[in-house]
């Protein structure tokens, strides 16, 4: 049987099922350890930890599929954790046929990533292979979607870098079914939403932020509200829903404005309140507090900025910038939601960093709330990595 043993003190993540096993703690590696094999991972001792895929080229070597050693890993273990992450949605996740499917690691299923839009012959399952595991396995874990959703259509969206570092080709296209659907659209919490699968960041639309929108809607009435890196027009439309009177939403790419405008339509809202700037975020907020201009509800979702720990001195300044400058167009009383969606950025040093902000700011403010990712992005308790996406909502103080 392949296998790889650590070094002393390296099986220690390992015995808390912590999944990752990284090559700076391996000591000898023996069989053929090809990429996405399974190997039986071991201590120093020769203690069985874990039965993980192998990545030769990434500096995370293995991800643990099972730490039970009497648990093959075969087509049936992929047909049980599909079909488990499949009733934990069903269960959790209500008001949307936009739906986070598969979470990686917190489905013990590391490096995949699987989105939902619609439901059944008529829905669309988009597919991020990550890692060298799931790549390996990847038939049989497109068979065991179909078989549990019903939706016979499968995209693949694997062209994000994290890819490159596990040895794999960027890939996309078609794994079962049909072509995308271009008019592909989804409703959540009444709101309907064009999805670009193949074009479209990620896998198309940002599941993740589902409950976040719904707050900004619940909160936007009667309010004047800014939407900074606004994609497809997520929050801006949640905005327009809740009855704010006018939403101004700023974005570079002029195809995600597009789509956005596009759903305007699709909802029936009355387009002289919304207003599309196609420019840089950063730029544009200068601009607008040099022209004074004021908002009620401003919302800030900016990409990655730190896509690893080396990034994030240069992250934190620009979080600490566009926060500062937010928190100066922000009217007394007005809100404030921010974000990061950067592992490497933890909550206690976004909160720090927000802090730092509005003290610059001139201003102050409460934090209402701390946010995150929706039910269907849970963080599994000996994977804190898994908790990506955090977020503040601030009042300031008048």
């Amino acid at each position: 049987m392949n296998t790889i043993t650590l070094k002393p003190g390296k099986e220690k993540s390992l015995l808390r099922r912590h999944p990752w096993i990284y090559a700076t703690g391996i000591a000898t590696t023996e069989g053929r350890c090809e990429p996405g094999a399974t190997v039986i991972v071991r201590a120093a001792d020769g203690r069985f930890l874990a039965k993980a895929a192998y990545s030769p080229e990434s500096q995370i070597r293995a991800r643990a599929w099972t730490f039970d050693e009497n648990e093959p890993v075969d087509h049936a273990l992929f047909k049980r954790r599909v079909a488990a992450a499949v009733a934990y949605r069903r269960q959790w996740v209500k008001d949307s046929d936009a739906v986070r499917l598969i979470f990686g690691e917190s489905d013990r299923l590391p490096g995949l990533i699987v989105d939902y839009y619609g439901n059944g012959d008529k829905g669309q399952l988009v597919c991020q292979f990550n890692s060298a595991g799931v790549e390996h396995w990847k038939t049989a874990i497109v068979q065991a979607l179909v078989k549990e959703t019903g939706c016979p259509n499968v995209y693949e969206r694997s062209d994000a870098a994290v890819r490159q570092r596990e040895g794999l080709e960027l890939v996309t296209g078609v794994l079962a079914g049909a072509e995308p659907d271009p008019a592909l659209s989804v409703t959540e919490h009444g709101v309907r939403y064009y999805v670009d699968v193949r074009n479209g960041h990620k896998t198309g639309f940002y599941v993740d932020q589902r409950d976040n929108r719904k707050l900004v809607g619940d909160l936007a009435a009667g309010r004047e509200v800014l939407n900074c890196f606004c994609y497809t027009g997520g929050f801006s439309l949640a905005a327009l829903r809740g009855g704010a009177t006018s939403v101004t939403s700023i974005d570079s790419s002029g195809e995600a404005l597009k789509i956005a405008a596009g759903n305007v339509t699709l909802n029936g809202f009355e387009p002289e309140r919304a207003t599309w700037l196609d420019a840089d975020v950063f730029k544009t907020l200068r601009e607008f507090r040099a022209e004074g201009r004021q908002f009620d509800l401003i919302v800030l979702d900016p990409p990655k900025f730190a896509p690893s720990a080396q990034h994030i001195d240069r992250a934190a300044r620009a979080y600490k910038e566009i926060n500062l400058v937010g928190m100066q167009l922000l009217r007394p009383g007005g809100l404030l939601f921010t974000y990061s969606c950067s592992g490497a950025i933890s909550m206690e040093l976004f909160q720090k960093i927000v802090a730092g902000a509005v003290t610059d700011a001139r201003a102050d403010a409460r934090i209402l709330r701390r946010l995150s990712a929706g039910t269907d992005h849970p963080m599994l308790a000996a994977f804190p990595e898994g908790e990506y996406l955090k977020g503040l909502l601030l009042e300031k103080v008048a």
